[in-house]
């Protein structure tokens, strides 16, 4: 696996972490009952993003390192998500076959 290969494996898994601890204990402004004119209800009353970038980098990190570390050590592969080589056009390829 290349750096840029783990690097890639990295910004994909922080974002999808990210975009699971945005929404925990998510206090919103009409939860509050004090909605700012101009704003919605539904907006955050107090977001604190650094607090949340970090849990997500925190999270990410590990999570990343068991994805590469599963691709490195060669447990699953490309071959395991080829599903033409694994089901033809005439169907499943059996041992009869």
């Amino acid at each position: 696996m290349s750096i840029s290969a783990a690097l890639v494996v990295l910004a994909v898994t922080w974002f999808m972490v990210l975009f699971i601890v945005l929404p925990v204990r998510l206090e919103t402004q009409g939860d509050r009952g004090e909605v700012v004119p101009g704003t919605h209800a539904g907006a955050p009353a107090d977001f604190k993003l650094g607090k949340r970038l970090k849990i997500t980098t925190l999270i990410a990190l590990p999570v990343a390192g068991v994805i590469c570390a599963i691709i490195i050590s060669g447990v699953i592969g490309v071959s395991d998500f080829d599903l033409l080589e694994r089901f033809g056009p005439k169907g499943p390829i059996t041992e009869s076959q």
